[in-house]
């Protein structure tokens, strides 16, 4: 868990990176970050307005310390999400950002799955998946229809008794931008 400052300093840093991005501009930098924001995490950075959906990117493992992993996300999730046209300056207004850090993850088995506080995310050779822990409480899943959603975003064969399943659960924080 991330303090109150440290979360704090990742959403100004992801609203900055976001609002730089649909400008045309450089993002923010920020200097001599401390702690757990120096320590390689990975995150996802979810962007929303009016509450629905604007762009979701991540990372699923830890290759960088966590504010660089939040601040590329963050641009990520405002111009390259595939879903969507990039984020224009009109949009910002009334932009929530979130950011979920993920705990590292661990093999899980489907009896064992719980709804809101894992995320899972599901491998098999060059195919994988991933939904966070929100997802299955936003659209009401059991755990059987999240890991089969998670087989499907994968694009794998449910059930592939040959795929890996791993949960992670997130410190997940939010504020409107």
């Amino acid at each position: 868990m991330l303090s109150h400052g440290e979360r704090r300093i990742l959403l100004d840093l992801a609203r900055g990176t976001v609002a730089a991005s649909a400008r045309g501009e450089r993002a923010p930098e920020l200097t001599n970050p401390s702690g757990a924001l120096r320590e390689r995490g990975a995150a996802f950075v979810t962007l929303r307005i009016r509450g629905e959906l604007r762009g979701c990117i991540g990372h699923v493992q830890p290759v960088r310390p966590l504010w660089e992993s939040v601040q590329e996300m963050a641009g990520a999730a405002a111009a390259r999400d595939a879903r969507f046209a990039p984020l224009r300056p009109a949009e910002l207004a009334g932009l929530s950002i979130e950011i979920s850090v993920l705990s590292a993850m661990s093999p899980v088995r489907p009896d064992t799955i719980r709804v809101g506080t894992h995320g899972l995310y599901v491998t098999r050779e060059a195919r994988a998946g991933l939904l966070l822990p929100q997802v299955a409480l936003e659209w009401g899943w059991d755990a059987p229809e999240f890991l089969r959603r998670t087989f499907e975003k994968a694009g794998i064969a449910y059930p592939d008794p040959g795929a890996g399943i791993f949960a992670f659960t997130v410190d997940r924080f939010s504020a409107e931008a």
